[in-house]
């Protein structure tokens, strides 16, 4: 199991007891995220909905890249990044 970094933006910090940041484990985006549900209930489905995806109003990176679905992969080291995707106009 590949262990990474998570960060968390604030808006998600009801859920993780005040911390911004967190390792956990997994091969994907969403093993990663399971993992932390584990510890901190309601985090995963806050961040992916119903089709594997992450929420039109989130926004998760692995290292630089823009992930958009739970199966994309996660490394050991790598740093996973989520964030509330800002909009308007």
């Amino acid at each position: 199991m590949s262990v990474v970094q998570v960060r968390l933006a604030a808006l998600l910090h009801g859920y993780t007891g005040g911390r911004s940041q967190l390792p956990a484990e997994g091969e994907t985006l969403g093993e990663v995220l399971a993992d932390l549900d584990r510890r901190c209930p309601g985090l995963r489905f806050r961040v992916i909905d119903e089709q594997e995806r992450v929420r039109r109003h989130m926004r998760c990176f692995i290292n630089d890249a823009d992930a958009r679905h739970a199966a994309a992969p996660v490394a050991a080291g790598d740093e996973v990044f989520i964030v509330g995707a800002l909009s308007g106009g």
